[in-house]
């Protein structure tokens, strides 16, 4: 047999347009997906990308727009099918638990009617034999059977939600499509809804496609995820990949909008807004992407497979990798003693992450640091950034390439340099531009690390600065040149608690608005747990965990990561 046919449900192509608006709004724009026997997929997306509409164009009720494409269900084409013959199909093979229970529920017909409504319109079946029906359902879904007699707006919330997939079950079909089941239900309601739906699945073995804005709702049901935008799939696989490791700037964009994942982070939405109309020529994303080009706005991406199990519509093939290190070693002689700083390191950064690599003083993460940005040279392995080996330091001389802030600001600005001269200094060396477009550039990056811009501070020498402001403008300083990656060494160590956080939610901003990359090295767990999207643990040279950081801050596996997070928590009640 082949794999087609075991196809459930097939969606070809489908496209929903509503056409009453002005403009006419194209809801759904080519989506295309495949839905097996017993098999569960999620849907995510903003409101408004999509989501519900591809669920009642499925189904059939969009009445005011146009639906093209093909819905294939058991081998049948039930794209334009006439009303009469949908009828049959709805409820009874396919199902839609709908998203407003108030809106759905009838006000002035009981629980009970309503329950037994798809049966009696798809069965021949007697009133008692319906009631023994709807109460059967009820019990299914944790409900008591005299609540069949009560009206929709004496039941909670959650109560109402019940009976909402009582009804959708009523006719046992083998398509089940929930939309948004736990929007504005307690946790307790949440969690009895999501335990019920996984029961009723294992029981009756209904495919299943979950719509929801609740990451943890969807990671908990599916098997496999599509991320919508305007209407199109911008990327797909199977669920725990891509949650632990998106590929699409905007599915990442999601994730740290959820705090289901990260816990201690500060929640950083998407910029901007979707077009409107709900479609464009040139990818949809295009104007909200931080690492996209005039050209992603010319042309529509395809959606195509990248690795296994995975597609991604974007022309950069997915977020970009910025920096790629593969079997590092550095060794150093000192009095006769060999010591091996680092030993076969490789690591992956790639654009708008922020990756920490922390580990006790002297664990090599400076000396990693170091060859990484071409101050200093490997004894053996590669450094590619933007798939470029870097040699030299030719990634450090450019705009838009890589800098470095090193641990001592002292010893990384001369103290016989004016400030104004100190962060205009790159773009001096690389002769960029005009004396004062860089001196304007100079200010502009003064003023992001919150320092004086007056004439008097921008004149003084380095030397009558504090440690605290030597800091920020060694910061100022890498940031002049508006670099794609930065490697930031221990760079809050010396500011106070204020000004840290401040400068780093001002980075963290920048970095979401230009999707720089940040290499972030520290002995701080707090600050790391705080700003992190990925934990490298460095140990005797050795990197010897790496993972997301949610994963490897809640559930560590090396001892030695276990140990950092023991000592460096334990004042934590």
């Amino acid at each position: 047999m082949s794999a087609d046919s075991k196809l459930l449900l097939e969606i070809k192509n489908l496209s929903v347009t509503y056409d009453a608006a002005n403009p006419p709004v194209r809801a759904v724009d080519g989506v295309s997906l495949q839905l097996r026997k017993g098999e569960s997929l999620g849907i995510i997306g903003e409101s408004g990308c999509g989501k519900s509409s591809l669920a009642l164009g499925i189904m059939g009720l969009i009445k005011q727009g146009a639906v093209a494409g093909e819905i294939i269900y058991s081998g049948h084409n039930l794209a334009g099918l006439p009303e009469k013959k949908l009828r049959k199909h709805r409820w009874q093979d396919i199902a839609l638990v709908f998203q407003n229970s108030l809106e759905v529920l009838n006000p002035v017909l009981n629980i009970g009617e309503q329950i037994g409504e798809p049966l009696r319109t798809h069965y021949s079946l007697a009133a008692e034999e319906i009631d023994r029906r709807v109460v059967k359902l009820l019990a299914m879904t944790g409900l008591e059977p005299d609540w069949r007699h009560c009206y929709p707006h004496q039941l909670s919330g959650g109560m109402r939600q019940r009976v909402l997939l009582a009804m959708a079950l009523s006719c046992d079909p083998e398509v089940l499509i929930v939309d948004e089941p736990t929007t504005a239900l307690d946790p307790a309601g949440k969690n009895e809804l999501l335990q019920l739906l996984q029961k009723l699945q294992k029981k009756s073995g209904f495919a299943m496609i979950l719509i929801s804005h609740d990451l943890g709702t969807v990671r908990k049901l599916t098997s496999r995820v599509m991320t919508m935008y305007c209407g199109r799939v911008v990327e797909s696989g199977i669920t725990s990949e891509v949650l632990k490791n998106p590929m699409h700037c905007y599915t990442r964009g999601l994730l740290n909008s959820s705090p289901n994942f990260f816990k201690y982070k500060d929640l950083w939405g998407i910029g901007g807004e979707p077009p409107p109309g709900g479609s464009s020529e040139g990818c949809a994303f295009y104007p909200r992407c931080c690492q996209g080009d005039a050209s992603c706005g010319r042309s529509r991406p395809p959606l195509k497979y990248i690795a296994l199990e995975r597609m991604v519509a974007c022309h950069k093939g997915g977020i970009e990798t910025f920096l790629r290190a593969e079997g590092i070693r550095k060794e150093f002689v000192l009095k006769n003693k060999e010591i091996k700083a680092v030993k076969g390191v490789g690591l992956t950064i790639r654009s708008g992450e922020v990756a920490a690599l922390v580990g006790e003083s002297g664990s090599g993460k400076s000396t990693l640091a170091h060859i990484l940005a071409g101050v200093l040279q490997a004894d053996a392995g590669q450094v590619f950034f933007k798939a470029k080996k870097v040699e030299g330091r030719w990634a450090t001389k450019m705009l838009q390439g890589m800098q470095i802030i090193f641990q001592d600001p002292f010893s990384s600005t001369s103290h016989r340099m004016k400030v104004l001269e100190v962060v205009r200094e790159p773009l001096d060396i690389i002769k960029w531009s005009s004396v004062p477009a860089r001196e304007a550039a100079a200010v502009e990056a003064l003023q992001t690390v919150q320092l004086p811009t007056a004439p008097d501070f921008v004149n003084r020498y380095c030397h009558s600065l504090s440690g605290g402001q030597r800091q920020r403008l060694a910061i100022a300083r890498a940031l002049v040149t508006k670099p794609k990656l930065l490697i930031a060494d221990e760079v809050t160590s010396m500011l106070d608690p204020s000004t840290q956080a401040n400068l780093l939610r001002e980075l963290k901003g920048l970095q979401n608005r230009r999707g720089f990359a940040m290499l972030y090295i520290t002995h701080d767990l707090h600050l790391a747990r705080k700003i992190a999207d990925k934990v490298y643990v460095m140990y005797q040279g050795e990197i010897v965990e790496a993972g997301v950081s949610f994963e490897i801050f809640e559930d560590p596996q090396h001892f030695y990561t276990r140990r950092l997070m023991s000592e460096a928590f334990s004042d934590l009640v």
